[in-house]
């Protein structure tokens, strides 16, 4: 699929756990993990503002398209 999710790159950054992530979002690991590995089919706004919020970053730091 073209578009990257970069929230591994987003958690070395911020030197945050998968799990933490996931607590403070609000979201189970294992939905964290679909999404990090980009087997999701979508994701809600809801969620990436979420992320955003918990890795202090911009919706672009975490979601890339590359051709």
């Amino acid at each position: 699929m073209p578009i990257m999710i970069n929230i591994d790159v987003m958690l070395a950054r911020r030197k945050m756990s998968s799990g933490e992530l996931a607590e403070r979002i609000g979201i189970t690991p294992a939905n964290l993990s679909i999404l990090k590995t980009g087997k999701a089919k979508a994701i809600r706004l809801t969620t990436l503002d979420s992320l955003c919020k918990a890795l202090d970053c911009q919706p672009g730091d975490i979601l890339e398209y590359t051709p």
